[in-house]
């Protein structure tokens, strides 16, 4: 029998959403457990190196990070996520780095006072998805019509475009249809609408403006 599997999270994490959407993909039963990271319990301390979210309790063991977690329930539980060929597997692992600087990208944008910054990320996010919208096999998923662990990395990515657009138009994904089309199919599947609760969009929200940063006082002109 197959260790039970406990997700710890926080509601607004990008990198939680990762886990969940490789756990709904595969149809994994686990209980989800969400902590307050401005208040984070002694017991989460004790089993989290880093203080980060996500955390994997399998059984009595623990894992951390969003890629380990998600290589490890790839290896042990069908179907596999990642490409069987060696090269392939490598190239998304590499796209999966580059999805996690896109979230790096989003959080200056969420949070920075800087305007020069802000628009700097902002510039920065618009040519990394047109390098996307330029690659060859994009669609209607990252690689083809097959779902993998890169597009889980993407997924949260694409999110947090659904609440800033209706807050500020930045432009960051206008004219890409591909990039579009690859958006929207995500959106779609069950296991990326599951993997955040249904008031996330408000929750994102209020975070962005309780920051006081560029997009809140952006969002506050109209």
């Amino acid at each position: 029998m197959a260790p039970p599997l406990t997700l710890i999270s926080f509601d607004l994490c990008p990198y939680v959403q990762r886990a969940a959407i490789v756990l709904a993909e595969k149809g994994v039963p686990f209980e989800r457990v969400n902590i307050d990271l401005c208040d984070k319990p002694a017991w989460f301390l004790a089993i989290s190196p880093l203080g980060r979210v996500p955390v994997l309790r399998v059984g009595e063991e623990v894992l951390f990070e969003s890629a380990v977690i998600a290589e490890y329930l790839d290896e042990t539980t069908e179907p596999r996520l990642h490409p069987a060929d060696p090269l392939r597997r490598a190239r998304h692992r590499a796209w999966i780095e580059f999805a996690s600087s896109m979230l790096d990208d989003t959080w200056v944008i969420e949070t920075s006072k800087d305007e020069a910054a802000f628009y700097a990320r902002v510039k920065t996010l618009r040519t990394k998805f047109e390098r996307l919208e330029a690659l060859p096999h994009l669609g209607p998923l990252l690689d083809g019509d097959r779902f993998h662990l890169a597009d889980a990395a993407f997924a949260p990515v694409f999110r947090y475009f659904d609440t800033f657009d209706r807050m500020v138009p930045l432009g960051v994904l206008d004219g890409m249809p591909k990039v579009a089309a690859w958006r929207a199919a995500l959106a779609e599947r069950p296991s990326v609408r599951g993997a955040v609760v249904p008031d996330y969009a408000e929750r994102l929200h209020a975070f962005v403006m309780a920051q006081g940063g560029v997009m809140a006082q952006r969002a506050r002109r109209g």
